[in-house]
């Protein structure tokens, strides 16, 4: 027996001894042991920041596959543009995914508020039974969700579904006027020479920042990648997408078990124009080996200008790809510390096929992000804005590649300059990366 010479004193040594007996018994059951968790975990997140409410797993990677493993999820975004929606930017196996749920994460309070998903796989999908898609959910009223799960079915237990940051959801004023857009960079990718003279040749024309989807590529061209990322030129975004699909190197399906056409060029696009579209005035879509080549304007500041005075309303705009073989050269440009850099010198390659007239011409793009909804390689699938196909004598994309036409004699091409008026700062800019880098 506990004696006690104060009150107060035998009230506190009493509530020890119960609390203690609870705790005793509650061990021993573990309802109750669980119940008190589950108490202390909400009390616990009650009093963390906003962003700790919401529960899931936070995704660790650009790509997430849910546990259907037919659901890809790269990103979702913010878009107000029409109704308050939630668009989730993945990869879908366009028969076997039919239902898709949002399971919001509601600000101030964390509470969960679930909504099924309209599923929009984009139309180019080129015979591949893996698609780009938008995932959108309207957003609750009352709501402000800054995280969302995608789950199967509107049930289930939250804790164990990925959780995603939903970006976008703060207005931001332009931080760049050009970025561009390449994917994927795959296959050991090693054009280390061409690729820094289209970078050089993108700034020289007015862009602050290039994003890569990077798959793989060569050790020296990691170097060259690590130089522009810590210049602030370069954003790499990983993208292992064969890690999760069987992908194809070709545009179009043809049979062989694969899964999705060039590495998921498609989605990659459509998720670096909403990453874009709140940081960069325009978003330009092209590969390593284009550049748009302005021949009425200096840089692409002064011909968007022009462009848009010109066409009141236009969100897109198209330019006509001209193929310059890489097998054709002049010796203009011979310089002796380039030939040990692997790839090809874009200076030496000024001669262009001529157009076919019954061969489509594949055009690539500079757009305004916020006017466009969904877009595939060559063309904007869903957009608020007018197109423009911009003609010849303003601007073309200078393409240097393997030829398309390659019976044809030397004499039969065009013999095209135009590159050759940026040769001095481009020669100048080009040295400086490579005697940092490579030589």
């Amino acid at each position: 027996m506990i004696h006690c010479g104060k009150k107060h004193i035998c009230a506190f040594v009493t509530c020890i001894l119960i609390s203690a007996s609870f705790l005793i018994c509650s061990w021993k059951d573990p309802q109750v042991q669980n119940n008190i968790t589950r108490k202390i975990f909400l009390q616990a997140t009650t009093a963390s920041p906003a962003s700790q409410l919401c529960r899931g797993k936070p995704a660790q990677n650009v790509i997430t596959p849910l546990e259907d493993n037919r659901t890809f999820i790269i990103s979702p975004y913010f878009d107000d543009r029409e109704s308050k929606v939630t668009r989730v930017i993945g990869i879908v196996h366009h028969e076997d995914v039919k239902q898709l749920h949002c399971w919001f994460c509601c600000q101030p309070d964390g509470k969960i508020y679930v909504s099924r998903a309209k599923i929009d796989v984009h139309s180019d999908r080129f015979g591949f039974p893996y698609g780009a898609a938008d995932i959108v959910c309207l957003e609750p009223e009352n709501c402000d969700p800054t995280h969302v799960s995608i789950h199967q079915s509107p049930h289930g237990n939250i804790d164990q579904l990925p959780r995603f940051e939903i970006k976008n959801r703060k207005a931001e004023t332009f931080s760049v006027d050009f970025t561009v857009c390449i994917s994927a960079m795959f296959g050991n990718y090693n054009n280390v020479l061409q690729f820094i003279q289209s970078v050089e040749m993108y700034k020289i024309l007015g862009v602050q920042k290039v994003v890569i989807y990077k798959n793989n590529c060569s050790h020296l061209m990691e170097k060259v990648l690590k130089f522009y990322v810590e210049e602030g030129t370069v954003e790499i975004i990983p993208w292992p997408i064969n890690s999760h699909l069987r992908v194809s190197s070709e545009w179009h399906f043809v049979q062989d078990g694969t899964h999705i056409g060039y590495y998921g060029q498609i989605t990659a696009l459509n998720d670096c124009i909403y990453r874009n579209m709140q940081r960069s005035k325009f978003v330009v879509l092209n590969d390593a080996d284009e550049i748009i080549l302005p021949l009425k304007h200096p840089d692409w500041k002064t011909m968007m200008s022009s462009l848009q005075e010109q066409n009141p309303g236009a969100g897109i705009f198209l330019f006509e790809n001209h193929i310059f073989p890489e097998t054709i050269s002049t010796p203009v440009f011979n310089i002796s510390s380039w030939n040990t850099v692997p790839g090809v010198n874009i200076l030496q390659h000024v001669h262009r096929e001529p157009d076919r007239k019954e061969v489509f011409n594949p055009k690539k793009m500079i757009i305004d992000p916020r006017q466009v909804v969904q877009t595939s390689v060559h063309s904007v699938l869903r957009a608020y804005g007018n197109n423009v196909n911009v003609p010849m004598d303003v601007a073309l994309i200078y393409h240097c590649r393997v030829p398309l036409q390659g019976n044809l004699p030397r004499e039969s091409l065009i013999r095209d300059t135009t590159l050759w008026r940026y040769n001095s700062s481009l020669i100048t800019n080009v040295n400086k990366v490579l005697y940092q880098t490579v030589l």
